[in-house]
């Protein structure tokens, strides 16, 4: 890294998580203000996680005060004070380490251009982590503009283990020329110790919690210095925690940590994390990234891993030592999740990481920048365009795209044109764009990010003390006297005030709080191991055997499928009849899937009451028998149906919200006030609606389309699933309820309950479903 540095090349670095990549990525910046210092910002460090920044800083300062250097470190995100903020643009550090988004805001300021006229190296970490997603459409749009303000910059990016480096350097680079970015590839360090973990040789038929195991991993923690549990949503780290506790008989200190916890809350967990106080830390994909605290000697991942490189990713924080394996267990909730943490473990050991899939960058984001650009000062055009372009994911932008652009941030559209509330920008000169008043400046930076979450409401005891926030939907159905765990608490409704819940703890029994957005499904390569694991007996001899002896009596009851074959199963079950259809495509193309399959039963006449669907298949149920479901699954099923699905579901208005936010047609904060989720909700609702009459191509409801097509029902799977439908199907009519189908039946009825929350009644009623599911007579 030094070499590459000294010849002044922009680097991608790839290496194994706890391998040294930070510091390494700022040992050049060190050396350089040893040999050559000096005031002014040096080097801006990008972080996709606020707690990562905090973290890097908590150890780039203990070396450089332990060397006596003049080198000023700062953070600037979302959890800096304002004064702070305001003191840095006038008078920098020289290592600042911040987000997309403040990087962003930074950036709309008319004085960037003197923030940022010597800055020497912009360090990328986590790099993997936000590159295909918004957040990286908006970080590549600002080092396109850092660029313009600093020529002579150099980019590094820092990198765990991906499956396709030079994607990234295409990413990283100027113009996308990858030739410009050299690979530097770290040593791959100690295989990781990875295990699935079985209490008594048994594994659930349903549940997800991993709520059976929490004695064995009670015990655990008693046996390690620090463990790290993760979990893949927050209600069920809520859940997680609150089980441990009720087992936890020697009162170690264990805490809770994911992205709903207020800012106090989560630096407080974090400091007694780094000073060894805490033996065991229950937390989310807020802690997946390069928080470096050496003490940790196990990880646990709750539930399905979902992924071999997010798995990798979770049990690098283990040892970050590199001659040390890395010590990690897997906790599976059911069957089926058993066989997803076994094509994990054996797609690490075969080095095959989840696929790197970019796509072309996002409209919305683009207006979003164009505007903080505007902010900085007046454009040109065609400057703006070539510098826009220069950002891997807009290389490809048409002139005509463009155009749409400005002329969208200039009226918010034809349709909109009349209302001066839209009007943001205008052109003084052909060719030449400046603010249309100086308040939209103030209105941009107070609404900018586009990370858009539910509609929040603060959780506060009545002394004023915040715990953190949760979901206005959650929020919604509760009332004075109500309880729900959050922070790790039992926490009693006194009142509900405008956007407040005034709490007071409590010793009773409560709720888990439940949170929308979308569900990691598990990734394409796991299913493909999952389904080969199953079509060959050969592996079946290192499965537990309650497993294996599940699938012999499927195998014996119904067939087990061929690793190109899709099998659905028609059965009736309790005056109901049932079509079980195991794909393996993920939970949202199985949703949207089960949404166009119950609406073809119903013009069919089956009188459909419903489907259920986990990562591994759907089950539709309804009155009456499924005798052809080929002709349910039919390809022209995402021609027509799906479309108009869509058009009229919740999912586009949901992706019209979001991309409207962050767009910046619809503004969340005020000066002194903050709309709420609903008053956002009848904003949107209200433009859509206008949009979808007047102006049915306008920017934002393409956008809208391609984020509901790509993100909400991964449209991709859903092709592969009605295509391997139309070619593969095997039917299999049986006269009672399969083994396989056990996972899929205990749902129903339940899908609407807190996660995690049924899981002991959702055992019992699995028994009894299994029961008769094994008999083989």
């Amino acid at each position: 890294m030094l070499g590459a540095a000294s010849s002044g090349q922009h680097m991608l670095l790839v290496a194994a998580t706890g391998s040294g990549k930070t510091l390494a990525g700022f040992l050049p910046t060190i050396v350089d203000l040893i040999e050559n210092p000096a005031e002014g910002l040096h080097t801006l460090y990008i972080s996709p996680l606020k707690a990562l920044a905090v973290d890097v800083q908590r150890n780039l300062l203990a070396p450089i005060e332990e060397m006596g250097l003049d080198i000023r470190v700062e953070t600037r995100t979302g959890d800096t004070p304002s004064d702070r903020k305001a003191r840095q643009r006038v008078r920098p550090p020289q290592i600042l380490l911040t987000t997309p988004e403040s990087l962003s805001l930074l950036l709309s300021y008319p004085d960037s251009a003197l923030l940022f006229e010597s800055l020497k190296t912009v360090v990328v970490d986590e790099i993997h982590a936000f590159a295909r997603e918004k957040r990286g459409d908006l970080l590549a749009l600002s080092l396109s503009r850092l660029l313009a303000l600093a020529p002579s910059h150099r980019r590094v990016g820092l990198s765990a283990t991906v499956a396709d480096p030079d994607a990234y350097r295409s990413w990283l680079a100027p113009d996308a020329d990858m030739d410009l970015v050299r690979l530097v590839i770290g040593d791959p360090g100690a295989e990781p110790d990875l295990s699935i973990l079985i209490p008594e040789n048994r594994i659930p038929w349903a549940g997800h919690s991993g709520y059976h195991a929490v004695r064995d991993v009670m015990k655990l923690i008693e046996q390690h210095r620090t463990t790290l549990i993760f979990c893949n949503t927050r209600g069920l780290a809520e859940l997680t925690f609150q089980k441990l506790w009720s087992v936890n008989d020697q009162s170690l200190p264990i805490g809770i940590h994911h992205g709903s916890l207020a800012v106090e809350a989560r630096r407080r967990i974090e400091g007694a994390m780094a000073a060894g106080k805490i033996r065991a830390l229950v937390a989310t994909a807020s802690l997946d990234l390069g928080i470096d605290w050496g003490d940790i000697d196990l990880v646990i991942q709750m539930g399905a891993p979902k992924g071999s490189s997010r798995l990798l990713q979770r049990i690098g924080r283990a040892n970050h030592r590199l001659d040390e394996p890395s010590k990690g267990l897997i906790v599976p909730g059911n069957r089926f999740e058993y066989l997803e943490a076994r094509a994990a473990l054996d797609a690490i050991d075969d080095g095959e990481l989840d696929p790197d899939s970019f796509r072309p960058g996002t409209l919305d984001v683009l207006a979003q920048h164009v505007m903080a650009m505007a902010c900085a000062g007046p454009f040109d055009e065609r400057e703006l365009l070539a510098e826009v372009r220069s950002a891997a994911p807009y290389a490809a932008l048409r002139d005509e795209t463009f155009g749409e652009i400005l002329s969208f941030d200039a009226t918010g559209g034809y349709a909109l044109k009349a209302y001066d509330r839209f009007r943001r920008i205008v052109e003084e000169t052909p060719g030449r764009w400046r603010l249309a008043k100086p308040a939209v400046a103030q209105q941009h930076r107070m609404n900018a990010g586009v990370i858009v979450e539910q509609p929040l409401m603060d959780v506060r005891f009545k002394g004023g003390r915040r715990l953190g926030t949760i979901e206005e939907g959650f929020a919604s159905v509760l009332a004075p006297g109500d309880r729900f765990f959050f922070a790790g608490l039992s926490l009693e409704v006194e009142r509900i005030k405008d956007t407040d819940i005034i709490v007071q703890a409590s010793k009773k029994s409560a709720r888990i709080v439940t949170y929308g957005g979308q569900r990691m499904s598990m990734s394409t390569h796991l299913a493909n191991r999952v389904r080969a694991m199953l079509a060959d007996r050969n592996d079946w001899h290192r499965f537990p055997d309650d497993v294996r002896e599940w699938l012999e009596v499927q195998s014996e009851r119904s067939i087990l499928p061929e690793p190109h074959q899709l099998l659905v199963e028609t059965f009736p079950h309790e005056g109901r009849h049932y079509m079980v259809a195991y794909s393996f495509e993920g939970w949202n193309a199985h949703q949207s899937l089960g949404m166009l399959l119950t609406k073809r039963m119903e013009n069919a006449g089956l009188k459909p009451l419903g489907f259920v669907a986990n990562d591994y298949g759907l089950a539709c149920y309804g009155l009456e028998p499924v005798t052809d479901p080929q002709s349910l699954f039919s390809p022209d099923i995402l021609e027509r149906e799906f479309v108009e699905w869509v058009e009229r579901s919740f999912l586009l208005k949901n992706a019209f919200r979001e991309v409207a936010v962050i767009g910046g047609l619809v503004e969340r904060q005020h000066p002194g006030k903050r709309k709420t989720g609903r008053q956002v909700s009848f904003s949107t609702d209200l433009i859509y609606d206008v949009l979808r009459k007047y102006e049915p191509d306008h920017l934002l409801l393409r956008a809208a389309w391609d984020d509901a097509r790509t993100r909400l029902t991964e449209v991709g799977r859903l092709v592969r699933l009605v295509d391997r439908a139309a070619a593969t199907m095997v039917h299999v009519e049986v006269d009672r309820i399969t083994p396989m189908a056990v996972p899929l039946m205990v749902i129903i009825g339940r899908e609407a309950a807190p996660e995690g929350t049924a899981d002991e009644a959702l055992l019992v009623e699995a028994e009894a479903l299994a029961e008769e599911a094994m008999r083989v007579d």
